[in-house]
């Protein structure tokens, strides 16, 4: 093996961080998430990838789009993920036996809206270079973050511009980073053209009005841990307004854990509990329903984020 495992733990359990320091092991959703779940959007790193794999595989998740960031660690990704997958394979024949194979995962690599400083053209050219490899997905995760404003506004605008560019060019759909800038991303959408291949709204908490031109615009709307929170109502609402040929779900991992794990690191395997509270949220009951609603997001991750190689790719 050439992974280490940090977490004291190598099981299927669910466990929350008490304060005390203490782990109480939490239960599944029970009745069990009757269809496979995708993951649209994580960020697997060095350490723990092969267990969160495994463990992911246990508990239903067949597919991960995890993101590389073009200003830090896209080079590991790439190099690290056909090893994280094969070792993620020798966890299962320990930990779940009965599990056929590890998550396929495919990458989608950007410069993130707080890097867009360091956004230079040695960063712009290799990202061009991963662009063209077969696991590459999607061009991701860009946009726009008014929040932290790590990097100044007009260097975020200029860099999203450029790397919208770059996916028209790629035939590439894109994952959006928006925080506090949803009007003026919207605006650069429109006047750059939103991707033929697709947009995606990451990690999604709009409330109904704010959502609507984005549904209207056709994106697919990605929901994470936060749609479990107590104070996500207006979320909720939001949520039942999106297709359901346009909704995916994601955890964002390590961040945004759903409940009842909040406290806890987030990981793919977690997408149960948001899968579980969307179809509240739609009013399906466990069961058929149920199962032809998580199946829907995930045919829709599937269909948006694991297409075969485009012919730019192929160039």
């Amino acid at each position: 093996m050439t992974w280490v495992n940090t977490t004291g733990f190598e099981d299927t359990l669910f466990r929350q961080k008490r304060k005390n320091g203490e782990r109480k092991v939490v239960d599944a959703p029970v009745p069990a998430i009757e269809a496979p779940i995708a993951d649209a959007h994580t960020h697997l790193g060095p350490g723990d990838a092969p267990l969160v794999l495994a463990r992911a595989a246990a508990h239903g998740v067949d597919f991960i789009c995890t993101i590389a960031t073009a200003t830090d660690d896209l080079d590991e990704v790439y190099a690290s993920l056909d090893a994280w997958r094969a070792d993620a394979r020798e966890v299962l024949a320990r930990i779940a036996p009965q599990v056929e194979d590890a998550p396929h995962v495919r990458i989608a690599a950007g410069c993130h809206p707080h890097d867009a400083s360091k956004f230079t053209p040695e960063v712009k050219a290799r990202l061009y270079e991963v662009l063209r490899d077969p696991r590459t997905c999607a061009v991701g995760e860009i946009g726009l973050d008014y929040y932290y404003n790590n990097s100044e506004p007009d260097e975020q605008r200029r860099v999203f511009r450029e790397q919208l560019r770059m996916a028209h060019e790629a035939g590439l759909p894109v994952q959006l980073h928006i925080r506090d800038a949803h009007a003026e991303a919207l605006e650069i959408l429109r006047e750059e053209g939103f991707p033929a291949a697709g947009v995606m709204l990451h990690c999604c908490s709009l409330p109904p009005d704010e959502l609507r031109p984005w549904i209207e615009a056709g994106c697919y709307i990605s929901y994470g841990g936060a749609i479990t929170f107590g104070r996500s109502d207006d979320a909720r609402e939001a949520a039942a307004l999106v297709p359901r040929d346009r909704l995916v779900i994601e955890t964002d991992a390590p961040y945004m854990t759903p409940v009842p794990l909040r406290g806890s690191k987030c990981e793919s395997a977690h997408t149960v509990f948001t899968a579980a509270k969307l179809a509240e949220v739609f009013g399906c009951a466990p069961g058929e329903e149920r199962r032809a609603l998580i199946q829907q997001f995930h045919d829709n991750a599937i269909s948006l984020l694991n297409r075969e190689p485009n012919a730019w790719q192929r160039s």
